[in-house]
């Protein structure tokens, strides 16, 4: 069922019918990192510089400048976003890696970390525009056909500056009418949304919330959820994570529905959030504190339901950045260390785990589900391919690997039978002829 309604949310936002092996945003139709039709490959490797022949690797289209946002796939057409002669760019290329246009926005706002840039925000589209958003707090809206501008805003230079230690980091959400951007930061926190095709500021819902210096600040992405009028939920919400709280809000006008804290009951001044939530049934799963805890909420009441809505909290699991992915009666963590375990998400007790091999190198990228599979990529480029273990299993069985060697924290994308791999320089397609 939660699959269902998170689907017929996004259905609802979308200008056009996305077809099955549409990815119009970074976790998937789905918002929750589930493949939507195809099988994969479980193999590949690149050409060697020996001149050794790859393996199942269809091409891979070097980038004009750097990025960290996952490609958004719709029909034949590939988005991503990058810099390009120091200015925020988006190019938009065919399924078979030739490009059909390029659009340079205003001056980029580089990165700071090593394994950021000024393009970490993943662009969004519903088959008709496509929506993006950078570091440098420029947002806007093209023509998917054609990439012509339709509307641009600066949120910095509107509602001011970023004031994150780090790079941005969440992505831009559409809901029924809106495209929606958290700013969770030290000092003005906010929800904004603007009307998808004329730019119109459509409500402003200011998210301040007690918490201590960097734990006031989130790179997370909103969720957004079709409410259950059963439950006294509106017909779309937003669920929010960061600052030490997950809040729900009316997805028409921002105003807050509930709230839980307690995420940071020690206070601790360095516990900013990077991976999202996720739904599952009717539970939002929030990984929290440094990749140390994952609590599970239950969705309904208004106000401050903390005493009553946390369903369970695990103290000794969590993911830091990647964010879990969630099929039907499971989900999938993957810790930034690389052990991957499958979650009864009603108990929060562990089904079947699996340690990777360990690597100085960590992992940022979010796990996919794809054709009963869990692939999980590393910043090294590597990636394991994990057979979801049958009931009587305790341990996953890993079914394949990959490698490309170079920097990834951009989230696969799987869709008919194609695994798009955007790396901070490249774009590769990973399949069979």
């Amino acid at each position: 069922m939660r699959a269902w309604k998170t689907a017929l949310s996004f259905v609802v936002a979308c200008g056009a019918v996305a077809r099955a092996d549409d990815w119009p945003n970074w976790r998937g139709a789905g918002l929750d990192g589930v493949a939507p039709s195809g099988d994969s490959v479980t193999q590949w490797l690149p050409p060697g510089e020996d001149g050794t022949a790859g393996q199942n690797i269809l091409w891979r289209v070097p980038l004009p400048g750097l990025g960290a946002s996952t490609p958004a796939i719709w029909g034949d057409q590939v988005v991503v976003t990058c810099g390009i002669d120091g200015k925020d760019s988006v190019i938009c290329l065919d399924r078979a890696g030739r490009e059909r246009w390029r659009r340079e926005l205003r001056l980029e706002r580089p990165g700071k970390h090593k394994k950021a840039t000024g393009s970490n925000p993943s662009p969004v589209t519903d088959g008709t525009h496509v929506w993006v958003y950078f570091r440098s707090g420029e947002l806007a809206c093209l023509t998917l056909a054609t990439g012509a501008p339709v509307w641009q805003t600066n949120l910095q230079e509107r509602f001011g500056e970023d004031t994150l230690w780090w790079d941005l980091g969440t992505s831009p959400v559409l809901t029924a009418k809106a495209v929606v951007v958290a700013v969770m930061q030290s000092g003005p926190s906010y929800l904004v949304a603007f009307d998808r095709t004329t730019g119109e500021l459509v409500w402003k819902h200011d998210r301040m919330l007690d918490a201590p210096e960097e734990a006031a600040q989130s790179y997370s992405t909103p969720l957004v959820l079709a409410g259950d009028a059963a439950r006294g939920e509106p017909a779309e919400m937003l669920v929010v994570l960061g600052a030490d709280h997950v809040t729900a809000h009316d997805a028409a006008d921002g105003r807050e529905l509930w709230r839980v804290g307690g995420l940071n009951p020690e206070g601790n001044k360095f516990f900013r959030s990077i991976a999202s939530p996720v739904a599952s049934g009717d539970l939002v799963i929030a990984p929290y504190a440094r990749g140390s805890t994952i609590t599970a909420i239950r969705r309904g009441g208004r106000g401050d339901v903390t005493d009553s809505h946390v369903a369970w909290v695990r103290k000794d699991l969590g993911a830091d950045v990647p964010t879990p992915a969630a099929a039907a009666g499971l989900v999938v963590v993957c810790t930034d260390k690389g052990r991957v375990v499958g979650l009864d998400p009603a108990s929060g007790e562990t089904r079947w785990e699996r340690e990777l091999e360990k690597n100085r190198n960590a992992y940022s990228a979010s796990p996919v589900i794809v054709a009963g599979r869990v692939l999980v990529t590393r910043e090294d480029g590597a990636s394991s391919m994990l057979r979801l273990p049958a009931a009587d299993q305790t341990e996953p069985d890993v079914v394949g690997t990959g490698r490309v060697a170079e920097m990834t924290v951009a989230t696969p994308v799987c869709v008919d039978g194609r695994i798009f791999l955007r790396t901070h320089d490249s774009l590769w397609c990973i399949g069979t002829p």
